[in-house]
């Protein structure tokens, strides 16, 4: 069974997979005060609740773009589970090209869900993460990596928002039953839904004008969920896209 591990900077995910099959995800808040028992812990809990443990476990892969967090987890898997992750960065084949000013500057997380889409999806595609950032990427049809966009994520700007306003209060990241808001918590709402809506459908829009030629758009991130039953230019949202990519990383570098 391989293990991926995802380090955002909200949220940790780890998949458990068995034949390239996700057989179980799970979460924890990213806390750079975590020690390496404390992952190590939280890791072996959620093996018990697959019914495995950590001898299951042939080898682990990690994609992060919280570096101070690294240390703690890194020695956490070598600790618990008796060997040094791979971890997705120089030096590592990914298959696919980067044609960027500066590679080195694309995120881990990024590289591994444009591999996810690129060979579950095939190519064109245009990767949308809705994260703690919303990312957008372009994989041509040969595989490579051509454009990049980064942008506010939605509970992001929504934390700004409540943040920095005395009187307006944190509200769920829902979306509303009407624009036509009638109290503050509903007016938050549709006013961070409708706003954050209007922009993905935008900037799908401005790639394809820009780009010219046709494209599946694959969406991922916790927070794509929220949106996908209401545009019809998202073709595809897959919340484990990250995860097939690092396995497919994986096979190409398999130890």
């Amino acid at each position: 069974m391989l293990m991926a591990v995802d380090i955002g900077n909200t949220n940790i995910v780890i998949g458990f997979l068995e034949d390239g099959r996700i057989v179980g995800t799970y979460r924890i808040t990213t806390k750079a005060t975590h020690t390496s028992d404390e992952y190590g812990l939280m890791i072996t809990q959620f093996l018990e609740l697959g019914g495995y443990t950590a001898r299951d476990v042939d080898d682990v892969i990690v994609c992060s773009v919280v570096p101070k967090v690294m240390y703690s987890f890194r020695s956490s898997i070598i600790k618990f589970l008796g060997f040094e992750p791979m971890v997705v960065g120089p030096g590592i084949k990914t298959g696919m090209n980067i044609r960027l000013d500066d590679p080195k500057t694309l995120g881990s997380d990024c590289i591994a869900d444009c591999a996810g889409a690129y060979h579950t999806y095939g190519g064109p595609v245009l990767v949308a993460d809705f994260g703690t950032a919303t990312t957008f990427n372009y994989v041509d049809a040969t595989g490579t990596i051509v454009s990049g966009y980064i942008t506010t994520g939605i509970r992001t700007g929504a934390e700004a928002l409540w943040g920095q306003t005395a009187q307006l209060p944190e509200v769920e990241i829902t979306r509303p039953k009407s624009i036509l808001a009638t109290n503050t918590r509903t007016a938050m709402q549709a006013g961070l839904y409708y706003t954050f809506l209007g922009g993905v459908e935008y900037t799908i829009a401005q790639f394809r004008k820009e780009i010219g030629e046709p494209f599946q758009v694959i969406a991922t991130g916790g927070l794509g969920r929220v949106f996908q039953n209401d545009t019809d230019m998202i073709d595809v949202y897959d919340p484990d896209l990250i995860f097939k990519g690092m396995a497919y990383i994986y096979s190409r570098n398999v130890r």
